[in-house]
């Protein structure tokens, strides 16, 4: 090796520290490379730990192991990629002005010092825990490393609990919900605030709930942990702030995460306002030689322009591999930002999600947006499609993309990646109006399930339609609301399913003749939904065209009523 060969340093072996590493190694044969790792495994796939406990895959070399089956241990690093991975050692202090990084061995205490030219700290982010009384006992735990996975595999499979309880209620905690309950352990989630999955909007946050309930877990919302309760050091239940005391063996913390970052305070580095690590979109530090990557740094919007924090596996891969070619090739990359895109299984349903909710928009103070819901099918219903309840969020002035969610058994996968990237070209609705998408009957309807989003979304903001929430009726109902509300469907579909809040039935095939039966003020509010509220639409169309002024579409029909329904 020629002596003038590039040192690198990388600290933090799970996700944006390998793939650095590997990424540098890739671009530079020569340089070397040293990593080091506090834990004693090498990139993990964390977000396997939920499958894992959840009994969906038995060996769990695979959450450590390369495409090809090899156990990315230090000797793989060593052999496949020359890099020196020094695993149970922690990095104890950066001096910036020597340009050296001092690690200890955790096993045996010996310490040691390495050179660097160019650094990188990829050092993740710690779990959150409550600071209430109990925290301490045998029995509480996170989801977070390899061995807590081991901790809640054995549980599920040497049937140690029959009561857990899992705290908050974010795509984590109902990810080791869902395995939990596969494991017949009666589940409890409890999230402090008043609605569970805090990217979605609160009607759609309710159907998946209803999902959760019928898989036979519990929720709990609008309540904390007061305390852990225990005997002899282990647990034995939990005390919500109304004084509820719920029994359980097993409590899972899944309240969030906070950045690591310590090490790059004590060597002076910059942290922001979110609490992270400051990058530029080279992903340096405040100090050119330092880069630093994953769920440690702070990001940029892509929506807003704004700092936050996006602590997420495949945005680690890709901020790491930003890194990896800058240290051999400087300002080669850039990561310009993320527009919070997420997915997650919940039992049967998809749970996804890109950019910013309608609350969440609000809250930033993006007051003029406007939202569709809908209801349907991912593929047709002759090729067994499956359900999809989705809001789609747009400037109202612009029509430019602010978010889309999407939940059921369906494909939603697919449709939430479109609009991420519609959301990335800073797409309009107009644009994914016409948008060019592959159609055959195994794989979409003639139009797809986001570009109908963008057709109701697109009648909103020309004025072609006026659409009321799910939960805006269910307020209306409850208020006992001067308010005629029509249902559009068939009579057969009526007794088999209605939601019973005093609608009348008026089939839309029927609708002309019966006009006489509506309310003669032309000004009373008139709302009409169907099973997905296609028919609702064409009704409206109908009553407004007989001069009709006040008629809403109950957005996403039926299908997207998340209450209770008289049968």
């Amino acid at each position: 090796m020629s002596s003038q060969a590039l040192k690198i340093v990388v600290i933090g072996g799970t996700a944006a520290g390998p793939k650095a590493a590997a990424k540098a190694r890739r671009m530079d044969e020569h340089a070397s490379i040293t990593l080091i790792q506090k834990g004693a495994h090498l990139s993990m796939a964390s977000c396997g730990f939920p499958y894992y406990v959840g009994g969906f895959f038995d060996d769990r070399n695979l959450l450590i192991c390369t495409p090809a089956g090899t156990v990315r241990d230090p000797d793989f690093f060593e052999a496949a990629k020359r890099i020196e991975a020094l695993v149970e050692t922690e990095a104890l202090s950066i001096d910036r002005a020597a340009k050296t990084v001092t690690c200890k061995h955790l096993p045996t205490g010996e310490t040691r010092t390495i050179d660097y030219d160019k650094l990188v700290i990829a050092i993740g982010a710690a779990p959150l825990y409550p600071q209430v009384p109990g925290i301490e006992l045998e029995g509480i735990q996170t989801l977070h490393s390899l061995g807590d996975a081991d901790s809640l595999r054995a549980i599920r499979d040497h049937h140690q609990s029959h009561k857990a309880v899992v705290v908050g209620g974010g795509l984590i905690g109902f990810e080791v919900c869902e395995a939990l309950r596969l494991a017949d352990i009666q589940t409890t989630v409890i999230e402090k605030t008043d609605s569970i999955l805090p990217f979605l909007d609160p009607e759609l946050a309710k159907l998946v709930a209803n999902h959760v309930l019928d898989n036979g877990a519990d929720i709990i919302t609008g309540n904390g942990v007061a305390a852990f309760l225990g005997e002899h050091g282990k647990l034995t239940g939990v005390k919500l702030d109304n004084g509820t005391e719920l029994p359980c063996q097993v409590a899972v913390i899944a309240v969030g995460v906070r950045p690591r970052t310590k090490l790059a305070e004590s060597c002076g580095l910059e942290i922001g306002a979110q609490g992270g690590i400051v990058v530029n979109d080279r992903m340096q530090t405040s100090d050119p030689d330092i880069y630093a990557a994953g769920d440690c740094v702070e990001c940029t919007s892509l929506i807003t322009g704004e700092k936050v924090r996006s602590p997420y596996g495949d945005l680690a891969n890709l901020q790491g591999r930003v890194v990896g070619q800058n240290l051999i090739k400087e300002d080669s990359a850039r990561f310009p930002g993320v527009t919070h895109t997420g997915i997650c299984k919940i039992f049967d349903f998809t749970v996804g999600f890109t950019g910013l909710s309608a609350g969440q928009a609000r809250e930033l103070s993006l007051n003029d947006i406007e939202t569709a819901t809908i209801s349907g099918m991912d593929i047709p219903a002759y090729m067994n499609g499956k359900l999809m309840i989705s809001k789609m969020i747009a400037e109202r002035e612009t029509g430019r993309i602010l978010g889309f969610q999407s939940v059921g058994p369906g494909d939603v996968s697919k449709r939430v990646a479109t609009v991420a990237m519609a959301i990335r070209g800073r797409l309009t609705v107009d644009d994914l109006c016409n948008a060019d998408l592959p159609y055959a009957p195994p794989y979409s309807l003639a139009l797809d399930h986001v570009i109908v989003a963008a057709h109701v979304l697109e009648n909103k903001l020309r004025g072609r339609m006026q659409g009321i929430s799910v939960g805006e009726v269910k307020q209306r109902a409850d208020s006992g609301a001067d308010c005629f509300i029509l249902d559009t469907r068939n009579p057969e579909e009526f007794e088999e399913m209605r939601l019973g809040i005093g609608e009348t039935l008026i089939p839309l095939g029927a609708l002309r003749e019966r006009l006489n039966e509506l309310p003669q003020d032309k000004d009373r509010e008139i709302i009409l939904f169907c099973k997905i509220s296609l028919r609702g639409y064409e009704a409206a169309a109908i009553l407004q065209g007989h001069g009709w002024r006040n008629v809403k579409v109950m957005e996403g029909g039926i299908l997207a009523w998340p209450y209770p329904r008289e049968k």
